[in-house]
């Protein structure tokens, strides 16, 4: 019988070898631990799009970072996360003052807010700067975006922990709270600023377009697998666990693009829990419907 150890190592080789590769670990973990069960309540609040759209409309905050102090951190961040929480806050105002679909209304906003970063970034910089702002390079994490991923993703648990049964109630019966005056405004709020914060470190890592992969896909797959929120959370924090690991390996191993390696690997993972899942997966869907059809 072969020694599993040639695998192990094979495994463990890039992470013990290569500090850049920890680094990238590490910051790929915390931001998959602590921005999946963000995606878990986006995906029962059916504002999985919202995400998307916010990740996106935080480009043009960040190329105006960018543009002031290149590339720096803390502007690019804080540009980000002002130019996000902007477009959740006008398109909110859009849909209360005219009635038009949330959804919409974050739609419209993003596009805009996508179209004026791509120009103000192509229009000061070259198509380096506006690929690394697009797509990121989780490879070149360095210590200081290292530090802030985890802290956003550590004080995401923490208020995710804190507030957990009234967010729950507001994703299911929003109303309720309101009638009760238990602070339903505030924890939708709270959910779109923790959605905001763990993009701006997102996109730092996995670039714009990349970054609210670990948080949708892995909490989309773990519908599949779960039915209360609790283990959605644990199955959706696993996946994005797998993602990162598996698509850093390929990385490494192939030489794919560090970032869509690990969203494509949750991809995969989400695939898998469509045909497979023991929740509505396809499989089981049929095997049910065969054995009521033979009854």
């Amino acid at each position: 019988m072969e020694s599993p150890w040639p695998a192990l190592q094979g495994l463990i080789l890039p992470f013990a070898e290569f500090p850049f590769m920890r680094r990238a670990l590490v910051a790929s973990l915390a931001l998959g631990i602590g921005s999946a069960p963000l995606g878990v309540f986006m995906v029962l609040r059916r504002m999985s799009l919202m995400g998307d759209a916010m990740a996106h409309a935080l480009l043009p905050g960040a190329a105006l970072g960018f543009m002031v102090a290149g590339f720096s951190l803390t502007a690019m961040s804080l540009g980000g996360f002002a130019a996000a929480l902007l477009v959740a806050v006008l398109a909110g105002a859009v849909t209360r003052s005219t009635g038009q679909r949330e959804d919409a209304s974050f739609a419209a906003f993003y596009l805009i807010a996508l179209a004026l970063g791509v120009l103000m970034i192509s229009s000061s910089g070259n198509s380096v700067d506006l690929m690394h702002v697009l797509f990121g390079s989780i490879l070149a994490v360095d210590e200081p975006a290292l530090l802030l991923i985890a802290g956003v993703s550590s004080v995401t648990l923490l208020l995710v922990a804190l507030c957990f049964r009234p967010m729950v109630v507001e994703s299911f019966d929003p109303g309720f709270l309101r009638a009760v005056k238990g602070g339903g405004a505030a924890m939708h709020t709270l959910l779109l600023v923790l959605t905001v914060a763990n993009l701006v470190v997102g996109f730092q890592a996995m670039g714009t377009l990349m970054a609210v992969g670990l948080m949708m896909l892995p909490a989309t797959a773990a519908r599949f697998w779960a039915g209360q929120v609790v283990t959605m959370m644990a199955a959706a924090m696993l996946m994005a666990v797998v993602s990162a690991l598996g698509g850093l390996l390929l990385s490494f191993h192939v030489r794919w693009p560090s970032g869509p390696a690990i969203v494509l690997v949750a991809g995969a993972l989400y695939a898998l829990s469509v045909f497979f899942g023991a929740r509505e997966g396809l499989l089981w869907v049929w095997l049910r419907q065969r054995l009521h059809r033979e009854a």
